[in-house]
């Protein structure tokens, strides 16, 4: 598998993870460690691990979903602090999978040892953003120390986090120490092959999914029988020039591996997290009409068979938990369509959408956007699994992206602000306008995995920050508006007048 070979700074931040991650490597990626994996396997004080060493992850407030009212010209550095927040995140979690034993020998060492010290260093980088943004002529939120603390989450929770600063996704005593395996059922964090997820409570077999059971409020179809009815599809190809990088040029622009995991690139071939708006209308697209320079990105799906890929030694790689064989689509449809209730605006150049979460396992389903099924299963749709196709059957990933633009900005300070979804019936919220709607739809060869003794055989998962341990809420879909304008124009008008063009 080719890898992007782009030469990139690499900041401060990004640095310390070399320390942290010489970890032993196996099995084409990093190995967390998983000491006392039986629940009847006794810890050194011999008590089991159903009771000790059961904080599986790390649960720590989104700042950036804080952060609204940010000067234009502090947002590069802010955005710079939140990246070292999540590396800062990344660090504690190693420490955390990887000293199980003292867990286990010491009741407070989460919090005393991991918890604690990421609550300070965070309270740091929460002064700097204040700092920051006074400076620029801005004025911080009074109350951001509060997002200072971080709590560990036992085995077995799910969308939680997000609502109350964690105070109900991650248990008070601050070291979950009474959290039960997955589910209850004393699990193993793992799914057997040394990393940190997916298991077996991640799958579900794509019949026992009702149809029309969607339950997220977002990702809805803008387009109908009325309105605007036509469509406009790209034809990007499926990243047959193997560009991948684990940057993020939408959320931590100008920091190498911001995502600390790797994403897929179609269309525009010249992103990482150091391109400019000139860098990418200047660039190469694979996209067969070359007005189209957009950038269209995903993070990968990997199959855990024991492949060695390219970076499974590297940062947002193996060196994070992001380990197996890269799975490239089969097919990706990028097309875009129009609104219910009328006519669709043009997108302003150099647009950048985000929709998903990465951080939905500890931030809630607020801003959750995944759809998951099956070819010849299409109506069900899966939102917190991964679905278990038939034979013959392939793997769908589906985004719906906002297609409400508040009519001035091409970005906010939390990346969000400035879309927004429709609504039931296709209608934007007030001061926002309908613009064509992404929709991409993402299909995969992939063998069925199979699950024996509460375990998953081979599973597939899609790359995540370590912490959010690959489960399939934290898919998201990213996109940056590179047409020019005559393709644009050509967009809407196809829309507006209900043909369907590529």
């Amino acid at each position: 598998m080719g890898r992007n070979t782009r030469k990139r700074r690499t900041p401060l931040a990004t640095k310390a993870i070399a320390a942290s991650a010489a970890l032993a490597l196996g099995g084409g990626g990093l190995i967390w460690a998983n000491f006392y994996a039986s629940a009847h396997e006794k810890a050194p004080d011999n008590r089991t691990k159903r009771n000790v060493s059961q904080v599986v992850t790390i649960y720590c407030p989104d700042v950036g979903q804080q952060l609204r009212n940010v000067p234009d010209r502090a947002r590069g550095e802010v955005d710079g602090e939140l990246a070292s927040m999540d590396q800062q995140i990344t660090d504690a979690y190693q420490r955390l999978v990887t000293t199980r034993r003292a867990q286990a020998g010491d009741a407070n060492f989460v919090q005393n040892s991991i918890l604690g010290p990421l609550k300070d260093r965070r309270k740091v980088l929460l002064d700097r953003i204040k700092l920051q943004i006074n400076r620029a002529g801005g004025k911080a939120p009074g109350d951001l120390d509060r997002l200072a603390r971080c709590t560990g989450r036992p085995a077995g929770g799910q969308n939680g986090g997000g609502q109350n600063d964690g105070q109900n996704g991650g248990g008070q005593n601050d070291g979950g120490q009474n959290g039960g395996g997955q589910n209850g059922g004393g699990q193993p964090d793992d799914n057997g092959n040394g990393v940190a997820g997916p298991v077996a409570d991640d799958f579900i077999k794509i019949e026992d999914v009702q149809p029309n059971s969607r339950n997220l409020p977002n990702g809805l179809p803008a387009n109908g029988d009325s309105g605007s009815t036509g469509t406009f599809t790209t034809d990007c190809g499926t990243n047959e020039n193997n560009l991948f990088n684990s940057d993020n040029l939408i959320a931590a622009p100008g920091v190498g591996n911001g995502a600390h995991h790797v994403h897929d690139y179609v269309g525009n071939q010249d992103n990482d997290a150091f391109s400019s708006d000139q860098d990418l209308a200047n660039a190469d697209t694979s996209c067969q009409n070359q007005g189209d320079k957009s950038t269209y990105y995903w993070p990968v799906l990997r199959l855990q068979d024991g492949t060695e890929e390219f970076d499974a030694n590297d940062e947002g790689g193996g060196a994070e938990g992001n380990i197996g064989r890269i799975l490239k689509p089969a097919q990706a449809e990028l097309k875009f369509v129009g609104n219910k209730q009328g006519d669709v605006v043009a997108m302003p150049k150099f647009l950048r959408i985000i929709t998903g979460d990465a951080k939905s396992f500890v931030n809630g389903t607020a801003n959750a956007n995944t759809s998951w099924s099956c070819t010849g299963f299409e109506d069900r749709q899966s939102t917190d699994k991964y679905p278990l196709c038939p034979e013959g059957s392939q793997v769908v990933r589906t985004s719906n992206f906002q297609s409400c633009w508040d009519g001035q900005n091409i970005d906010s300070a939390n990346h969000r602000d400035h879309m927004a979804f429709v609504q039931a019936d296709g209608s934007c919220p007030n001061g926002f306008q309908a613009i064509p709607q992404l929709q991409v739809k993402l299909v995969y060869d992939i063998p069925t995995p199979a699950i024996e003794n509460g375990q998953v055989q081979n599973p597939y998962a899609v790359d995540s920050f370590p912490e959010q341990l690959h489960k399939p809420i934290t898919d998201h879909n990213d996109f940056i508006n590179v047409m020019d304008e005559q393709l644009m124009n050509e967009v809407v008008e196809c829309i507006n007048t209900g043909r369907d063009c590529t």
